[in-house]
């Protein structure tokens, strides 16, 4: 059994990562968030430490250390612009790391953390969730048994409805979450160059607090992707249905189908790290350079990749 420390315990995917700790058979020691509604806390690990200052888990970390009941991992679910803080820390302390989405904010910070980890006892891992849904892993098998040089047209679409709290926390704050093709489009674009290859073109179409869009050409697809937090931006089928959340992509003008299969993710991710797998932070980079590269774009008008959602919003 490893023993872990979380930091962020009141985030909202927080209670993703305590899950996973506990279904795959593993102690959450200690908890940290300067903030204490941490309730959750109860249902997973009743009795975790809990701390609202990182000196405070940093000094419980060194106490287990002298008492020979080492922490093994630090989980990282802190806001976006403290992940590379965190990370750091918890290589300093000698442990592994995991990490959520998304790693770091800048292609610097990433080359930062590789070369720490490569002088470090211990190993970061990031949440790359979507390499493991069984969908995408089967649309990527396929992809490699391709032949011939045409490119693959993909349209993608990501609509994940939010309150007023959204753009009012953290995540409304660009500086902070790295706005909302980070915060939100991640895991998608990671997908994207996981299945397609490297990125040969970025364009950026729309990009506010609450939807971004654009196209990008990989070395195996153009893609055309849309991103909303929005919930006037759902289809009618979604919200007919009482759905928050709409997933889809468009392969060649066909569906590929992977709305289910989300929920026990994070628990896949952790099982494959424990089990000696998992994705280093190097494979973090090349998503995180696409939306570092957006951040500093030009919208750009008009054109013929521009997503349809686009065209309806006028």
């Amino acid at each position: 059994m490893k023993r872990f420390v979380l930091l962020g315990a009141a985030g909202f995917v927080a209670p993703r990562h305590m899950r996973a700790i506990r279904d795959t058979g593993n102690e959450l020691a200690a908890a940290m968030d300067p903030n204490d509604s941490v309730g959750v806390l109860d249902s997973h690990f009743p009795n975790a430490a809990f701390f609202t200052t990182f000196e405070e888990l940093s000094a419980f970390v060194q106490q287990q250390a002298d008492l020979e009941s080492p922490v093994d991992y630090y989980s990282v679910c802190s806001p976006n612009h403290l992940h590379e803080a965190h990370v750091t820390a918890g290589l300093h302390a000698g442990c592994n790391v995991i990490c959520e989405k998304p790693l770091v904010l800048t292609v610097e910070a990433v080359d930062r953390l590789v070369a720490l980890e490569a002088n470090s006892p211990g190993s970061a891992s990031t949440i790359l969730q979507l390499r493991l849904h069984p969908t995408i892993i089967g649309f990527r098998n396929e992809m490699r048994k391709a032949t011939g040089d045409t490119k693959t047209e993909v349209d993608l679409t990501y609509i994940t409805s939010r309150g007023n709290w959204f753009l009012k926390s953290w995540k409304g704050q660009e500086d902070k979450s790295g706005g909302i093709a980070a915060n939100i489009g991640i895991h998608f674009f990671d997908m994207l160059c996981w299945v397609f290859g490297p990125v040969q073109e970025v364009r950026l179409h729309s990009m506010s607090p609450m939807k971004a869009a654009g196209y990008l050409e990989f070395a195996n697809a153009r893609v055309r992707w849309f991103l909303s937090i929005d919930r006037s931006d759902l289809p009618p089928a979604a919200t007919d249905a009482g759905k928050t959340t709409f997933r889809n992509v468009t392969i060649d003008s066909q569906d590929l189908e992977f709305s289910d299969g989300f929920v026990d993710l994070h628990t896949q991710s952790y099982a494959h790290i424990l089990d000696g797998g998992g994705y280093p932070v190097s494979e973090a980079r090349q998503a995180i350079e696409i939306v570092e590269t957006m951040r500093h774009m030009d919208v750009m008008t008009g054109g013929s990749d521009r997503h349809p959602m686009l065209a309806r919003q006028g």
